[in-house]
């Protein structure tokens, strides 16, 4: 790593030989294969963007000019360029983050870890940098995944509009965003990965024609002029240029020389410009290169010579639903089942084996997947769109408006609901309850354990008027939490010692274990509690206020936004009841969560069994403070 150590900025490229460039993108290499294996993260998409990062922080000058990233997990060379080479703690508390961080490096300008964004990002740079009158550059870098998301091409289509702001976007291209890239885009950038390139063709046209006499040269002018139609013979790029933007490409993204080169030429263009590079995912590793699923997209910890996982969890959530889908499969033929680019990572790779005609990769376009999923209904089937729960957040409209108001029956599949933890702010799955209360009919499901997952899937997929949702969280799923009795559609899961209970414990979804033992430890201060798990927790279940009058307080503990989560729905069902009993609602609070380990997480928000306990024993203290005080009061006249 002898080069790598004398890198503290980007500048101190500018001192390095092409052959120095060359050993630097293997020891690179080395270091990220090294580090990553030991504490996870995104590999594979990193591996193959070393040359193109060290030639982006050769031509442009961060900070002054902008280097945005879209979604981010192509960033870990950045970081390295940008001097921060202590990978130990990452993405763990107190260490790097998987993404841009604006703490961490004023290189970081975006932090958005959801994708698609960064053109509409640029397009408001360069707007700003115009009305300011300012000469820095701003460069978007875009996965060839990532423009199969409209917001790309909204931004695009307003980018595109001004031909003299200046603009570098550079297309990533390496055939995936998890999984191989699919759709037309991605056949439109086959072919001109493909394809004989135009400048290529040019060049020898060139050098031909230059040394013909006399009419060598005005007979290169004009087919210079004739740009359009013989670039669209030769390299047929004109879906770019009919936008109004200037095409440079493809480049062998491995070449630090050529990609030097053509950054350097859309640097001085003076408007708009796309730099098609293309790339290998997992480059330089074996075994991401021979992982045909997503070349190592994301990994936990692993073996780095052999690139398997050093030790294997239990059960997940993922896998239950994968299973149970496959299921469902089988035994109806109107099931069908849509992806956003994430064929794998939500479970539906077994699906996908078994009925290759009933699964839809829409791109990653969660807002297309959701409409398209009211078309399916519409059409006679039943749609089940599985989604990580902080990408539903972008198909909010859609499931109102679409889904809901044309009363479809869609589920809704939310992996990765709750404190994720690791992957930082914007991948904890904690909106979810809140934005999708104000949706009419729609109803939702919070499993606890993997034999809910499966029971409530079914019911889910059996309801045909309107959109239901399933949300599970992340990582491996504990054992079953029997039920010892019912009330209404809920599951009591602890049943109370007194004749008149204190507390009301409404457990949420995979918190049912925690719930158990905060009613332990209240029961060992001598306070009786209920603890039931409502399953459906939209609507609140008929039969919540009755129960909740039978006891003294009511603690509702969900793995969401305390705001307009469960906790604020039960306490208005309990109003409307007229049920007038003290309501605490345990949750996450409305704040950007910093990256650490799911349990780090919870501690710190207070969302544990014992922080909860000693909050519900104070608050019943104080129930048995007023009525001591009201009890000695002196009679008046």
């Amino acid at each position: 790593m002898d080069l790598l150590t004398r890198i503290k900025g980007p500048r101190d490229l500018d001192r390095l030989s092409l052959g120095e460039l060359e050993q630097l993108a293997e020891e690179i290499r080395t270091f990220l294969v090294d580090a990553v294996a030991k504490t996870g993260g995104h590999l594979g998409p990193n591996l193959g963007v070393v040359e193109l990062t060290i030639a982006l922080h050769r031509v442009f000058e961060s900070p002054r000019d902008k280097v945005l990233w879209d979604t981010g997990h192509q960033s870990y060379v950045h970081k390295l360029l940008t001097g921060r080479q202590d990978f130990s703690r990452l993405k763990s508390k107190g260490g790097l983050s998987g993404y841009p961080s604006r703490a961490e490096s004023e290189h970081d300008v975006i932090e958005n870890s959801h994708a698609s964004a960064v053109l509409g990002w640029a397009d408001g740079l360069a707007k700003a940098n115009e009305v300011l009158a300012k000469d820095d550059h701003v460069v978007a870098v875009i996965g060839d995944g990532a423009l199969t998301g409209g917001m790309a091409w909204e931004a695009l289509n307003n980018i595109a509009a001004a031909k003299d702001r200046p603009l570098v976007i550079v297309v990533n291209d390496n055939e995936r965003s998890y999984a191989p890239t699919i759709g037309g885009l991605a056949n439109h950038l086959a072919t001109l990965r493909t394809t004989d390139g135009y400048e290529r063709f040019l060049a020898r046209g060139k050098d031909l024609l230059e040394r013909t006499p006399v009419v060598g040269r005005p007979l290169y002018e004009t087919l210079h002029g004739a740009k359009k139609g013989l670039k669209d013979f030769i390299a047929p790029q004109g879906m770019f240029e009919d936008l109004g933007l200037k095409y440079v490409g493809p480049i062998d993204g491995h070449d630090i020389e050529a990609l030097e080169s053509a950054l350097q030429r859309a640097k001085r263009f003076g408007g708009p410009v796309i730099v098609h590079c293309l790339t290998e995912k997992g480059r330089g590793y074996t075994p991401a290169l021979q992982d045909e699923a997503d070349r190592f997209h994301a990994v936990g910890k692993i073996h780095p010579d052999t690139g398997l996982p050093i030790s294997t969890s239990g059960l997940d959530w993922t896998s239950v639903f994968g299973e149970e889908m496959l299921k469902l499969g089988h035994e109806r033929e109107d099931i069908v089942a849509i992806t956003a680019a994430m064929l794998q990572p939500v479970g539906l790779g077994k699906f996908e084996e078994a009925f290759p005609d009933r699964i839809y990769d829409v791109g990653i376009a969660e807002q297309h997947g959701a409409v398209s999923a009211a078309g399916l209904a519409t059409g006679g089937l039943h749609p089940v769109f599985a989604v990580y729960a902080t990408f539903l957040n972008r198909a909010f409209d859609q499931v109102l408006m679409d889904v809901a108001l044309h009363k479809c029956g869609v589920t809704f599949v939310l992996d990765r609901a709750g404190v994720t933890g690791t992957d930082g702010a914007s991948h904890n799955g904690m909106w979810d309850m809140s934005i999708l209360q104000c949706v009419p009919t729609l109803r939702i499901a919070a499993p606890r354990d993997a034999d809910q997952v499966r029971a409530q899937l079914r019911e889910a997929v059996d309801v045909d008027d309107a959109p239901t949702v399933v949300r599970f969280s992340k990582g491996a799923v504990g054992p079953a939490v029997k039920a010892v009795g019912t009330v209404g559609g809920m599951d009591v899961l602890r049943e109370p010692q007194a004749s008149r209970p204190d507390v009301l414990l409404v457990s949420v979804g995979a918190l049912a274990p925690m719930c158990l033992e905060i009613a332990d430890l209240l029961d060992a201060q001598g306070i009786s509690s209920t603890v039931v798990d409502p399953r459906w927790v939209k609507p609140v279940d008929e039969a919540l206020a009755p129960l909740a009058g039978q006891h003294r307080v009511v603690v509702t503990v969900e793995d969401n936004s305390r705001a307009g989560g469960v906790g604020s729905a039960i306490a208005q069902a309990l109003r409307d009841a007229g049920v007038d009993v003290p309501l605490r609602d345990f949750g996450i609070p409305p704040v950007f969560l910093d990256h650490a380990s799911r349990g780090e997480v919870m501690a710190e928000i207070g969302l544990t069994a014992p922080d909860i306990a000693r909050q519900v024993t104070g608050l019943v203290a104080k129930l048995d403070g007023r009525f001591e005080s009201r009890a000695v009061e002196p009679a008046r006249d």
